[in-house]
């Protein structure tokens, strides 16, 4: 079985529907000289096993969209609403990612993999975490980290849009 996790093992959030963020998901001590008014820190997780027989053979996978409290922060007088609502489309954007990848690994040939197999999943997940975070570096850029309004909208839908193609690949 492989294993690959973009964050540590600190306690986390995983992302769900009904589950929105709130200021107190926001656990980590802001930093003191800073411009910026929050900063959401997330992750994607995955792990892959086979099972079946030697002549049929099945990919088992599971990945995992995580908020990692512990290592996000918000500063005292800039909580609002907008302001948690650009930091839940961060942890939104990794969710997209996540179901990327679900595609991806359910459209791979189980009878192509054994257990030697780990470099050539692992790449799927790299170019995956790595477009999550140009992703997340466009959003921020884009909105100027939220207060660009008309962008910030344009965002929302835009990634509530992507969400809805990948339905399928909700946990």
């Amino acid at each position: 079985m492989g294993v690959a996790q973009a964050q540590s093992n600190d306690p986390k959030i995983t992302w769900g529907e009904g589950r929105l963020l709130v200021w107190d998901d926001f656990r980590a001590l802001p930093l003191e000289k800073t411009l910026f008014h929050a900063n959401t820190n997330t992750g994607l997780s995955y792990s892959w096993g086979l099972k079946g027989t030697s002549q049929k053979m099945e990919l088992t996978y599971k990945v995992e969209t995580f908020f990692y409290p512990e290592q996000s922060w918000v500063q005292e007088a800039s909580k609002n609403d907008h302001l948690l609502k650009h930091e839940q489309l961060h942890f939104d954007i990794s969710e997209l990612h996540a179901r990327k990848l679900k595609k991806i690994l359910a459209n791979v040939d189980g009878s192509t993999i054994n257990k030697d197999s780990k470099d050539y999943l692992n790449a799927f997940y790299e170019k995956i975490d790595k477009e999550r975070g140009d992703m997340q570096n466009a959003f921020d850029a884009e909105s100027n980290h939220s207060l660009n309004i008309e962008q910030e909208l344009k965002w929302q839908i835009y990634v509530q849009q992507e969400l809805n193609k990948f339905e399928d690949y909700i946990n």
